[in-house]
């Protein structure tokens, strides 16, 4: 509009052009790879002969979709936001430009680069949100890829080779995992919390205390430990770190404290109704919490804002949707959250490329600085190694729980940028003796996944392409640097290097190509589900539930289990940006 970008207009006019792209997005950029053939009629979902499933999160995911109850379960591919003839594996390029050396060149963290729009909880948080949407799970030991390492390259002096094993292939495919390539979601798609609660039968089982509904966790206030990891008994681990472990922790307390206030308002109840609605509940509160807090924080534009808001509960905002409730179907005016369900042109399932924009690991700082949450007195200094894998319990044992919150709060994460990827992260030593650069292996495997390169990409989202080096970034070393490594062909960036060289948004965290993926499944994730949708009523969560939803928000829920925190939150209206500092005495 007016060749003025969209983040430069007046905010009524701002708005306008994101819920044109939202529009041009959902029309364009949903497709379906449930089309292309199966090895054989896959089995089908089994209904719960009780009809638990029809008021009820299944472990699988299953029954999101009544008439289509597979839509969405673990064990389905992944979508795609690109046509499925753009969707191929590019096996002639995989090393073209050599992943480690793009990883060296452009990635490489020369000085921690911070996102002061934000505090480290905003890193935590997006983290505990992907292991609840998406894995691809372990990956194969016996196909392996060998990214060539220079003889001058001080890995190869440390480690020697660098293998990383290929991920693991679509079993339900005929022809193998061909073009188009297809993956397999080893978690469930829906926002359900799977990462809390797991996406099979008896791993909640296993976590469930049953009593009351509620989750086990200890007296000391720490959730039970896998006796052979060493790591937090929890739905899904994946990489895991102190700051997973906080979140984790946190929302498993969550969910027993509305358990106890449904127990008071039900006193009949079993215990599977109460986990039932705790389950749907707390899964509906952290959706609210990633759309108007997470997220305004990370891209705190006014137009964003509102539109993030707009699409919880509608551009008439909260007080009068609570006030007058919704005004017929639209979720422009009374929000998505209750409105009708919609895949629009596709089945829903998330896409390989939502995994790629949410590369975001640049956000992780290579060390922590702990502070006392009373006075603000440095405690001490750790390397980001003491609080990863089975050295997180350790670390939460040393640093009360109470110090390590504030001090994510008081704390920035890194900009997601080019020379800011953690070097802990580019030598990672997993404790199976595992080792690898996690950088070169996401430049991996999007090429090895069918993500398009950088320029494709934007054509297909509808940005355009650019000609030039200089058209991605202002910065001219930046721009020189590229060109070498991609040898001045602009068509051979890779997506995560352009969206991490791209200028940005004044204000944004991440890039404006990466948005355009965001404005497109944000609202999928909610519009799709009919627990966000049609089933949001109190019929379905409780009256109880659906006020739980509404009044609280991050710092609440923070405030109820660690009331120890309530100086350090007196002044704080969203919890992932910057928490004020206690002057240290």
């Amino acid at each position: 509009m007016f060749g003025i970008p969209w983040h430069r207009l007046p905010i009524p006019l701002a708005l306008l052009e994101l819920f044109k792209f939202r529009n041009a997005l959902r029309k364009n950029n949903l497709h379906d790879t449930s089309q292309v053939p199966n090895q054989e009629e896959l089995p089908k979902p089994i209904p719960s002969p009780d009809g638990r499933h029809y008021t009820a999160r299944t472990p699988d995911g299953s029954y999101n979709d009544l008439n289509h109850p597979e839509m969405g379960m673990m064990g389905t591919r992944f979508g795609r936001n690109v046509p499925l003839s753009d969707a191929k594996a590019d096996e002639e390029n995989l090393m073209n430009p050599n992943p480690r050396v793009v990883s060296r060149t452009l990635l490489t963290r020369d000085q921690f680069h911070p996102a002061t729009i934000l505090n480290l909880h905003a890193a935590s948080w997006i983290q505990f949100q992907t292991h609840d949407w998406f894995t691809h799970g372990d990956n194969q030991h016996d196909q392996k890829f060998d990214i060539p390492v220079a003889d001058d390259d001080p890995w190869k002096q440390k480690y020697g080779k660098l293998e990383v094993g290929k991920t693991v292939e679509d079993h339900t495919r005929h022809d193998g995992n061909n073009n188009p390539a297809t993956f397999i979601n080893q978690v469930t798609h829906w926002w359900d919390g799977s990462q809390i609660y797991g996406s099979d039968k008896d791993s909640i089982e296993k976590l469930r205390s049953h009593q009351d509904g509620k989750m086990l966790i200890g007296e000391d206030g720490f959730l039970p430990l896998d006796p052979i990891s060493g790591i937090d008994q929890v739905g899904f681990t994946g990489t895991w770190w102190v700051g997973l472990s906080m979140m984790h922790t946190l929302f498993v307390k969550e969910h027993n404290a509305i358990c106890d206030q449904l127990k008071k308002l039900y006193p009949d109840w079993d215990d599977n109704k109460l986990f039932d609605h705790a389950r749907l509940i707390n899964a509906a509160l952290m959706a609210k919490i990633h759309t108007v807090e997470w997220t305004p924080a990370i891209l705190p534009h006014p137009a964003t804002q509102i539109a993030m808001n707009s699409n919880w509960w509608g551009i008439l905002g909260k007080d009068f949707k609570k006030t007058i409730g919704r005004l017929g179907n639209s979720e422009l005016l009374s929000g998505i959250i209750g409105s009708s369900t919609d895949h629009h042109t596709a089945p829903y399932y998330l896409t390989e490329e939502f995994v790629s924009v949410y590369r975001m690991h640049p956000l992780i700082p290579d060390e922590f600085d702990f502070y006392s949450h009373q006075d603000g007195k440095l405690l001490s200094k750790k390397p980001f190694i003491e609080g990863f894998s089975k050295r997180a319990r350790a670390l939460m044992q040393e640093v009360e729980i109470p110090d390590l919150f504030y001090s994510f709060g008081i704390a920035h994460p890194g900009a997601v940028q080019l020379h800011n990827y953690p070097e802990f992260l580019r030598n990672l030593v997993k404790d199976n003796g595992e080792v690898f650069d996690l950088a070169a292996v996401d430049i991996l495997r999007d090429r090895e996944r069918g993500v398009p390169r950088y320029n494709r990409f934007r054509e297909i989202i509808g940005r355009g392409r650019v000609k030039t080096f200089e058209e991605i970034t202002s910065n001219p070393q930046w721009a020189k640097e590229m060109r070498e490594v991609y040898h001045n062909k602009i068509d051979s960036v890779d997506l995560m290097v352009g969206l991490f060289a791209e200028d940005i948004p004044e204000g944004f965290g991440f890039s404006d190509t990466a948005f355009r993926v965001f404005i497109l499944m944000a609202s999928r994730r909610l519009k799709s589900d009919r627990f966000f949708t049609k089933d949001y009523r109190s019929e379905v969560y409780t009256q109880l539930g659906l006020d739980w939803i509404e009044d609280n928000s991050f710092v609440t829920v923070l405030s109820r289990h660690y009331p120890e925190l309530k100086l350090a939150l007196a002044s704080v209206e969203n919890g992932f940006q910057p928490w004020r500092k206690l002057a240290a005495r």
